[in-house]
């Protein structure tokens, strides 16, 4: 697997800090929103979009997305369902946003992108917050310059926290599933594998009511789902490994 220095010189994606500017102004031309199989949600993103049409994630997913096993990480993704020869972002509507107000992370932050560096082994830290956050920059191409910001103030303006509690959870909910599934896969059917991925895709991104606050509901599926699957590591780990 790249490293992520490797995979940013691979994409021309430029490094960037809190308070380096940057310049651009979304002109809605729209097409960012075209020739993407990239846009990937998170448990978040479903939840608000099926909030802001008022229907269930389920229908959300059904209707706006598709889902698959990430080929390195095997753990299911979510992603907005392309439309067409042209590949629309199935939000997109006369060239417009249809959930611009709740737009999903990486939308929102757009062209700004965000990650967290994890140990090489994958294992996440006890104290994440000793992490340290990076920012890139990726030439959008599109739109124009007659703006400059900081990546604070593009935050900010798109209500996205610099200290975000739900970004480490999720970030730490995916690294640590992701390192169990490998091995589960190597010890399991293909079957059972089958009935745990898509219990991981019903805990993590459907089970939730949209009138209900989504922060205390996902910690609690969260815990509930990585509880689930640390006990079957355990239930197939050797006794030899466990001593």
């Amino acid at each position: 697997m790249n490293s992520i220095k490797e995979l940013k010189e691979q994409l021309g994606y430029e490094e960037i800090g809190l308070d380096d500017t940057f310049t651009f102004h979304c002109t809605q031309c729209g097409k960012c929103c075209i020739h993407r199989e990239d846009i990937l949600l998170s448990p978040k993103d479903l939840f608000n979009i099926a909030k802001k049409f008022e229907i269930t994630p389920k229908a959300a997913l059904t209707q706006y997305c598709e889902t698959y096993i990430g080929c390195n990480s095997r753990f299911p993704v979510v992603r907005l369902k392309p439309q067409g020869r042209i590949k629309r972002c199935p939000l997109l509507k006369n060239q417009k946003c249809m959930v611009h107000d709740v737009k999903p992370a990486v939308c929102a932050m757009f062209p700004i992108g965000r990650y967290l560096a994890l140990p090489a082994d994958g294992a996440f830290p006890e104290n994440p917050e000793k992490l340290s956050v990076g920012y890139i920059f990726n030439n959008p191409e599109c739109g124009d310059g007659s703006e400059t910001h900081t990546v604070r103030e593009w935050f900010h303006n798109f209500d996205i926290p610099v200290e975000d509690e739900y970004f480490f959870t999720w970030t730490k909910t995916q690294a640590t599933l992701c390192k169990h599934l490998h091995f589960l896969e190597e010890h399991l059917s293909e079957k059972t594998m089958i009935l745990i991925w898509n219990t991981i895709l019903i805990s993590l991104y459907l089970d939730y009511n949209i009138t209900e606050d989504f922060q205390t509901k996902f910690q609690q599926n969260s815990d509930e789902i990585l509880a689930l699957i640390e006990t079957m590591m355990t239930l197939n780990t050797p006794v030899s490994e466990k001593e």
